[in-house]
């Protein structure tokens, strides 16, 4: 695993008795290194679905496809099926909803934000949310719902 020796015998046909010359091998062994990034690859495999952040809702299912991603990341509200309002996973009392909202808006170059409402959450309560994100500086609001709803035409999935 490091530098090896190599012998060299000198020019001419002539054998030198004893201990020949020696020079340090010029190659590098790689193979630790491989085993280190692919252990590192397969660490990082296992860890990055325990990443996602979220409060766990029961999402309504649609018929609707994925939006596309984006460089920021997004701000994520969510309401639970008992009216309570999160952001991103921190709780917050709907009186300071907004005010909290405004801080985050004035802090962030995109005003994209992703609602979740759990498919049991009142719908008045939705809506009192959707309001104060646009009334907190958040215009483009994207509803989160599972595929594999209901398409209307009388398929399902």
């Amino acid at each position: 695993m490091g530098a090896g020796v190599v012998q060299h015998r000198e020019s001419g046909g002539r054998r030198r008795r004893g201990r020949g010359r020696t020079r340090p091998m010029a190659e590098i062994n790689v193979t630790p290194f491989v085993d280190v990034m692919l252990v590192l690859l397969i660490i990082f495999m296992v860890a990055a679905p325990l990443l996602v952040v979220g409060v766990p809702v029961e999402l309504p299912k649609t018929a609707a496809n994925a939006l596309p991603g984006e460089q920021e990341e997004p701000l994520t509200v969510t309401v639970g099926a008992d009216g309570r309002v999160s952001i991103q996973t921190t709780d917050v009392p709907r009186g300071e909803l907004l005010p909290r909202l405004r801080a985050i808006a004035a802090e962030r170059e995109g005003t994209r934000v992703f609602l979740r409402a759990d498919g049991n959450a009142p719908y008045s309560v939705v809506m009192e949310v959707m309001g104060a994100l646009n009334r907190g500086g958040f215009a483009n609001i994207g509803l989160v719902t599972e595929t594999g709803g209901p398409a209307l035409d009388g398929r399902d999935g």
